[in-house]
């Protein structure tokens, strides 16, 4: 069978989509990718025919992240003009990537048995489904579909009509826009919301996260069945070349504390890994820093004259965790999922919504605490660390770690549902 695939975003948004075509590809199908122009010798990597989007994702993460430091701090009028300044911007290049996706996937679809998407801009691959008459499969990273769990501290009602009423506000907004690309397929106008299209239309929506994050989330959903499945973080798993390095720095000493920032990019790594290394020597604890995304390069040899701590770009989460005392990250689903599939505490210091609803879960859950990164300071980080490094979290971090999903057995399921969807469709 073919599959065609598209995922647009970092590297975290990427990669499960890749993890999912590359076990396809295994299997023996046909599979084609389009992602971001920056992100296709990831996928080359893992053997996917792959085509770019001719936007990279940089230029629109940093608008999101201004857009987001501002949210907070816009009380001033001129700091609200800033703000509508950039939800302009910002809107400009959502509607560019739109156009662009859409051209792109008409092509990527032509012929194929099913079209695979990541969450970001399934609108478009929603459409594209629609004129081929083809499977759609959907992989959302957090719960995306109005529902009354992803909000502990608000009452389940409120929150599920919240998120209604959101995704009839964004129908509104983009209907001009979405009615004028389905006329020049020669499709019927829009009658509802694209979240209810999709699944009116029997779309597949794997949830890839962990269901224990989320509890009574799956009871909410049984009305609709084997469509939104659970089956866990996915990810490769992929070794890196400082991986031996690391694993050697911390056999030499204590297990030290895991910093990671991932996409969101560090505004002052300096100010950053000072905040870090303060906080560590106050605690007698050693860091381990991965940069990711952010630009370290003119502290590169931070760790040359600071015994306590080593900075690297990257490290595999999988092989290096399990010897951590406890992970810090910016709360993106796969770093969160690798810290609890590691059983070691969580402290999540987030910058965007999605990431703040996974500090919610890890605090629900018990297994660490989270704070807003533009409110951390180098006496709140200390205690923060002295609350995860109790040995009760460790203990609920261990417990929780058993009713993760194994990350071979999240990416075997999900390539069995997309197989089973597409064959579905090919024998009816």
């Amino acid at each position: 069978m073919r599959f065609a695939m598209s995922s647009y975003g970092t590297r975290g948004e990427v990669e499960p989509c890749v993890a999912v075509g590359r076990e396809l590809l295994r299997r023996g199908h046909d599979v084609c990718m389009a992602v971001p122009r920056d992100l296709v010798g990831f996928a080359e990597s893992a053997g996917l025919a792959t085509i770019a989007y001719r936007l990279d994702t940089q230029t629109q993460i940093e608008k999101y992240l201004h857009l987001w430091r501002h949210f907070y701090f816009s009380r001033n009028l001129w700091r609200i003009r800033d703000l509508n300044r950039l939800w302009r911007e910002l809107g400009e290049i959502g509607n560019q990537c739109l156009a662009e996706t859409s051209t792109t996937l008409m092509s990527l679809a032509d012929g194929a048995d099913l079209l695979l998407t990541g969450v970001n801009f399934e609108q478009p691959a929603a459409r594209v489904a629609e004129y081929y008459d083809i499977p759609l499969a959907v992989l959302h990273y957090s719960p995306t579909r109005a529902n009354g769990q992803i909000l502990p501290i608000l009452p389940a009602p409120l929150t599920r009509s919240a998120m209604t009423a959101l995704e009839w506000l964004v129908w509104r907004l983009t209907k001009t826009l979405e009615d004028g690309q389905r006329r020049e397929l020669g499709l019927p106008k829009t009658q509802a919301p694209y979240p209810r299209r999709i699944a009116e239309r029997g779309s597949l929506e794997i949830q890839a996260y962990e269901k224990v994050w989320f509890p009574g989330l799956a009871a909410e959903w049984e009305k609709w069945g084997d469509q939104r499945p659970f089956v866990g973080a996915l990810t490769l798993e992929l070794p890196t070349g400082a991986d031996e390095e690391v694993a050697s720095w911390i056999a030499a000493g204590t297990p030290p504390i895991f910093f990671g920032f991932g996409s969101m990019l560090v505004e002052s790594p300096a100010d950053t890994l000072a905040t870090i290394s303060s906080a560590c020597a106050q605690l007698g604890e050693r860091a381990l820093v991965c940069s990711a995304d952010s630009d370290f390069s003119n502290v590169a040899d931070f760790d040359s004259h600071v015994d306590h701590v080593k900075v690297v770009r990257t490290v595999n989460y999988a092989a290096i965790f399990p010897a951590c005392r406890a992970v810090v990250h910016h709360g993106s689903t796969g770093t969160t999922a690798a810290g609890l599939r590691a059983g070691v505490p969580t402290l999540i210091l987030w910058t965007i919504r999605d990431q703040a609803i996974l500090g919610f879960q890890v605090k629900r859950l018990q297994v660490g605490t989270a704070r807003r990164l533009s409110h951390t300071t180098r006496e709140s980080l200390v205690s923060d660390l002295r609350t995860i490094l109790a040995p009760h979290y460790l203990t609920r971090a261990r417990e929780i770690a058993t009713r993760m999903t194994k990350p071979a057995d999240s990416v075997t399921t999900a390539a069995d549902l997309v197989e089973k969807l597409a064959r579905s469709r090919r024998v009816g």
